[in-house]
């Protein structure tokens, strides 16, 4: 285990963000969170996960938002931080084509106002989260992080894409290093309810119909939280190291590197739920894509780790918790 360290992490109420900093905290790091606890879904959650994993690590959250250059350079003069771990974005496909300001600002402005401020800190390593969706409707698969990323799909990948040029271009600059996550189909407790798995279940449990895009078969690499976060965690304390003409920049996929047709997958929420979904079929969203799955050799080479969750023992423990906190 490294030394102590004093570590920022973004969006510390968001799904993966909470799993992050009470990990860090564990570990013996002093963490500090923050978020804008917005309303893009019930902000009641991220108060649970702020009561359940951070205030029993000792973690606080502060309401920031990055968007507001003038609070965050606040908020790191408070802070000092040596590592930031920025997760805080606006998140989703589908909703960037109803709200495109959101990410405008959130992701670009936000991101910028992050790189700013590691930049006058001298901030020793960013972690941020950039998205599988660069991807795109990439036809090779697995994906590789050499692969060409400039056909996005939706705004949101845009932004995600753009993220990963911003912080190369700063990396090159100034010399501080940065690395990128394109993390894969997310699921697991304190998830978000936006997210397929979580409305799934809700509606299988209530009786409703769920619907399934393009017949149930598109194929996603779901990626159990745990495994994010030992990804995470593994790549923070191990950051691009100084060498002659090499900008100190990089990305990783953090997969399961197992994808799954969405109907198996329903077919595997079934059985852990022990109820029957009833299905209404609908055709391909705009800003959907066909496929996803991560080829993870970069990761293993670089921390030797590999996700490896089965998706079965991801979602028993996903429905464990849904059923406490539900009660």
């Amino acid at each position: 285990m490294s030394a102590p360290q004093t570590i920022l992490v973004t969006g510390a109420a968001g799904f993966v963000g909470s799993h992050v900093a009470a990990r860090l905290a564990a570990m013996g790091h002093r963490v500090v969170g923050c978020d804008n606890f917005n309303d893009y879904y019930d902000p009641q959650l991220k108060t649970d996960r702020v009561a359940a994993l951070l205030a029993p690590a000792g973690v606080e959250c502060e309401r920031i938002d990055i968007a507001d250059g003038a609070q965050l350079r606040a908020l790191f003069e408070r802070v000092r931080p040596q590592l930031v771990v920025h997760l805080a974005a606006q998140a989703g496909v589908r909703y960037s084509l109803q709200n495109p300001d959101a990410y405008i600002q959130s992701n670009l402005v936000g991101f910028g106002n992050i790189l700013e401020a590691c930049r006058h800190h001298q901030v020793e390593h960013l972690l941020y989260a950039s998205s599988s969706s660069v991807y795109g409707s990439n036809a090779k698969v697995p994906f590789s992080e050499d692969d060409r990323v400039d056909e996005p799909v939706s705004l949101y990948a845009a932004t995600k894409k753009a993220n990963e040029l911003m912080a190369h271009s700063y990396s090159h600059l100034y010399g501080f290093p940065a690395t990128g996550l394109r993390f894969f189909t997310v699921y697991g407790p304190w998830g978000r309810p936006d997210m397929a798995y979580f409305s799934f279940t809700e509606k299988i449990l209530r009786g409703e119909k769920i619907p399934v895009f393009a017949e149930g078969k598109l194929t996603r690499d779901f990626t159990y939280i745990d495994d994010i976060v030992e990804g995470v965690v593994r790549l923070l304390f191990k950051p691009q190291p100084q060498a002659p003409g090499k900008v100190r920049h990089a990305v990783f996929n953090i997969g399961n590197n197992q994808p799954v047709m969405v109907l198996d997958f329903v077919r595997t929420l079934e059985r852990v739920l022990e109820t029957q979904a009833v299905l209404d079929f609908q055709p391909m969203q705009a800003g959907d894509v066909p496929a996803t799955h991560a080829d993870t050799s970069r990761l293993q080479e670089w921390v030797g780790y590999k996700p490896a969750t089965p998706l079965e023992t991801g979602l028993t423990r996903y429905r464990d918790w849904y059923r406490g906190w539900r009660s």
